[in-house]
């Protein structure tokens, strides 16, 4: 059992659970008033938000191999709503991404990669807490 034979979002919560356990992952206050995306209407309402979308994000290093910001972006975006005229795809906010990403940093599951692709890939210890949770 791991990341592959568990259902998505059934891992991503068991993930968020652990990571809450973690000093390095730490809900900055301002996450109560920033939306995700320009493509949603308000901040969102779970106060769990911050531990799944860094779950979910870990995943994605962990399946992708290499991820950066940017693809991350594209990744969590979504359609914005814009009235009578057709809905247009809008890239999720950078900031709380990178933010996540350097707490990741810092508790060692992830680390810098430069070369070919430039972005971040799981360590040894993220790779490790990642096949742990069942």
């Amino acid at each position: 059992m791991g990341v592959y034979d568990t259902e998505g979002q059934k891992y991503i919560a068991k993930l968020a659970e652990e990571l809450e356990k973690m000093p390095e992952f730490q809900m900055p206050e301002w996450i109560a008033f920033v939306k995700t995306s320009s493509a949603r209407a308000r901040p969102p309402e779970d106060m769990k938000f911050w531990y799944k979308r860094a779950a979910s994000i870990l995943r994605q290093a962990f399946l992708k191999g290499i991820v950066g910001v940017g693809r991350l972006r594209v990744r969590y975006g979504g359609r914005k709503k814009r009235g009578v005229r057709p809905e247009k795809f809008k890239k999720a906010s950078g900031k709380i991404i990178r933010v996540i990403l350097q707490q990741a940093e810092k508790a060692g599951l992830i680390e810098k990669v430069k070369g070919k692709r430039v972005g971040r890939q799981l360590t040894k210890k993220g790779k490790e807490l990642l096949n742990k949770i069942k």
